[in-house]
């Protein structure tokens, strides 16, 4: 245990057994975190878990739907009971959908819109009270390159990312005199398992890879350490900001 940025500080992380999220709470955990591990099934996240205590990390687990109020209050509730306080929210979880406008059903919609959309903004009332409690947390959204620019494809996918930068702006304007600081992080093509096969198929020729200036896909890594810089102290001024880790993917 390095124990250095994020000394004392509890972290909520949902989406936690994804590529990025256990690159995220791993890190986080080295850095001194003591963890809240959140997604839909129960044995993923003990792996993950039991991975972070074997390097000494302290970690809590619990299955969690972010489109259930209810259920998001259940998880605030272990928070509380579990360590007393909250500092860090990171809201990970997310799914996505390939169809445009015309080829996307309405369920798939509400369904991608329920998780992306509704399940941030679900997380941040939830865990807002902890958080407020602290006068100094960070709250950090997940959302995409594909919240900044079209694609011409993913029509659910790109309206929940889009709405979930402009919910974090606004949470940030909320909350900026009472000490929680509300980040987006926009991630460009990362080689997790959400998009693994379709890097398997194409390579170095998949489009967005090839419109990448770096010509290659991101790590899970190299998201976490944006994360861990948007949750500790060193960011203290960041709030309402969009952090863009895309190798150059939206710089043309």
């Amino acid at each position: 245990m390095t124990g250095q940025r994020l000394d004392g500080k509890v972290a909520l992380i949902t989406g936690a057994t994804g590529g990025i999220g256990a690159a995220t709470a791993e890190l986080f955990a080295r850095e001194g975190a003591r963890l809240v591990i959140t997604d839909v099934a129960q044995a993923p996240l003990g792996a993950l878990a039991q991975r972070i205590e074997e390097t000494g990390g302290e970690v809590a687990t619990a299955v969690l739907d972010v489109s259930s109020a209810q259920e998001w209050d259940d998880v605030i509730s272990t928070v509380r009971e579990r360590f007393g306080t909250l500092d860090v929210l990171v809201n990970l979880a997310g799914i996505v959908d390939w169809p445009g406008i015309e080829d996307t059903r309405e369920d798939t919609w509400d369904r991608v819109i329920d998780v992306n959309q509704k399940g941030t903004w679900l997380g941040m009332r939830a865990a807002m009270p902890l958080l407020r409690a602290t006068g100094n947390a960070s709250v950090i959204n997940t959302s995409s390159v594909l919240g900044i620019v079209g694609s011409g494809a993913a029509a659910a996918y790109q309206a929940s990312k889009g709405a979930v930068r402009l919910l974090s702006k606004t949470a940030a304007v909320e909350y900026a005199r009472q000490g929680v600081r509300v980040n987006s992080i926009h991630p460009g093509v990362i080689a997790t398992p959400m998009i693994q096969e379709l890097l398997d198929e194409q390579g170095d020729q998949q489009p967005d890879i090839v419109r990448t200036p770096m010509r290659r896909a991101g790590r899970a890594e190299e998201i976490a350490s944006a994360m861990l810089f948007l949750a500790c102290d060193e960011s203290s001024y960041v709030t309402g900001s969009e952090l863009v880790v895309d190798g150059g993917l939206t710089a043309h």
